[in-house]
């Protein structure tokens, strides 16, 4: 399939298990549209992936920090409406509906603001070593969506009680939030990848709606 020209440069792989939710997936800090496609391959299988280029200012990231764990929310919103655009164009190109992110680092920071921000455009979350985004949060209706939330015990990036009050904003959000903290750091392994494939797998094709 020819890549249309969107407002993200991405990649794009269609689906082969019919009514398998779509995933969109959005890297981490220095990443790229190629990082998280073996991630998304191997815990969704057959499940169409999204895959979009965060670029800020030339650096490769999805929005802009201040400092290492302090946001410039003026930019996240920004961003974050514009990555929301993106999707209704790729729903709209490639014949999809409302993807479920898997979000690393700050892919996961600005899935978590996408699910306060523009709930429409998501059907659920799984984020990886996610921060609070937003210190004052609008209020939103997420209206069941399934969110999981994977934290590292010994992350030095993420505080664990950050990592909690996102899981009450979101819970306080109507969303299905299972947090649960591993014993790793602030980068992935196999022990994110187990608890993935695991969350997606139990849910199986079409069962991550709001309605599951």
């Amino acid at each position: 399939m020819s890549t249309p020209t969107l407002s993200f440069t991405h990649r794009f792989v269609p689906g082969s298990a019919p009514g398998q939710v779509p995933l969109l997936l959005l890297h981490g800090t220095g990443g790229d549209e190629a990082d998280l496609l073996p991630l998304g391959r191997a815990v969704a299988p057959g499940a169409a992936l999204l895959s979009p280029r965060g670029l800020e200012h030339g650096a490769p990231r999805f929005f802009r920090r201040l400092a290492e764990g302090v946001f410039d929310e003026g930019d996240l919103r920004r961003r974050a409406d514009d990555l929301a655009d993106f999707i209704g164009e790729a729903q709209r190109a490639y014949g999809v509906p409302a993807p479920i992110a898997l979000g690393f680092s700050n892919g996961a920071n600005i899935a978590a603001a996408l699910l306060l921000l523009r709930p429409e455009v998501l059907a659920g979350a799984a984020l990886v070593r996610a921060m609070v985004p937003l210190a004052e949060p609008p209020t939103a209706d997420l209206g069941g969506r399934p969110v999981l939330i994977l934290s590292g015990a010994l992350d030095p990036i993420v505080p664990a009680a950050n990592a909690a009050t996102l899981a009450r904003q979101l819970t306080a959000a109507n969303a299905r939030v299972e947090h649960r903290t591993l014993p790793a750091g602030h980068g992935l392994g196999q022990a994110d990848l187990a608890a993935l494939t695991a969350w997606f797998g139990a849910r199986g094709a079409g069962a991550l709606s709001p309605a599951a």
